[in-house]
């Protein structure tokens, strides 16, 4: 088992209760876990900015994304260093502090926001609803993807969930190219830190922004995952489940398609219907 898997899952024993009887077995299930971000700049005691459940793995990932697709960082490039917290020699490291190095000076904004998302919806996290936009261009033209391919999307998506295959109980987000082939997938308890883990990636590896890429949820689109989608500059998101009206309003407003309830060979296009070839 690889470290990743092993820190995402822990071991529990259940009393399974069936038509004939009951049995107790082992089994596996998803770990959830505090992490604390931190960010500083040359010379700056680093500061706290956010506290997140989470599921372990891709952490600086996460921690990344996050500052980003919140609007604490303006771009990848002011990304000097991420690391675990640094411990006096001799105490053990529970990776539950990152902290973000950046290239100059290290300011929150006025307000001196600090967040507390759960792993369920980081939007109820926020200290006022006055902090949920962050300012993000229009999204681009994009490609224009085969239907076809958008009703294939779901089913890779769970084919390349590991974790979930242990214990049934996480979300995930993938980016995938105009063909429908997955280039990265991000398992976590929240849906919401599975796409900041996607975006901390891309960001890490200089590929922002994500304007040829499609971004793929196991779950429900919220007007979070729509922000967090813009900010990287993704022209299309699709969904297996609903949107809520403000991931719609939001979509619209940003010239993004949405695309949700794909199941079953179909889906329900929001907005942004141009980019979706209906013949192939």
């Amino acid at each position: 088992m690889s470290d990743t898997l092993r820190r995402a899952t822990a071991d529990a024993r259940v009393l399974v209760v069936g038509a004939h009887g009951a049995t107790e077995r082992p089994d596996r299930v998803v770990t959830e876990e505090p992490m604390e971000i931190r960010a500083g700049g040359p010379g700056q005691e680093p500061v706290s900015v956010a506290v997140t459940m989470r599921t372990p793995g891709h952490d600086f990932d996460l921690a990344v994304g996050f500052l980003l697709t919140e609007g604490v960082l303006g771009s990848a490039a002011e990304v000097a260093d991420v690391r675990y917290c640094r411990l006096p020699e001799g105490e053990e490291q529970l990776y539950n502090v990152v902290t973000v190095g950046t290239r100059g000076r290290f300011e929150l904004d006025g307000q001196a926001r600090r967040f507390h998302a759960n792993a369920s919806c980081g939007l109820c996290g926020k200290q006022s609803l006055d902090q949920i936009e962050v300012a993000t261009a229009p999204i681009g033209p994009g490609p224009v993807v085969p239907a076809s391919v958008i009703a294939g999307l779901p089913d890779a998506l769970r084919d390349a969930q590991r974790v979930f295959d242990k214990t049934g109980g996480l979300h995930a987000a993938g980016l995938a190219d105009a063909r429908g082939r997955l280039r990265s997938v991000r398992e976590d308890v929240g849906r919401h830190n599975a796409v900041d883990k996607l975006v901390g990636e891309a960001a890490l590896a200089s590929r922002l922004p994500l304007s040829d890429e499609i971004l793929v949820v196991s779950g429900r689109v919220s007007f979070e995952i729509v922000q967090k989608a813009a900010v990287a500059g993704i022209p299309i998101v699709c969904a297996v489940s609903a949107p809520s009206s403000l991931a719609v309003d939001a979509a619209t407003t940003l010239g993004m398609t949405l695309v949700a309830f794909v199941r079953d060979g179909g889906f329900n296009v929001y907005t942004g219907a141009a980019r979706i070839a209906l013949s192939t």
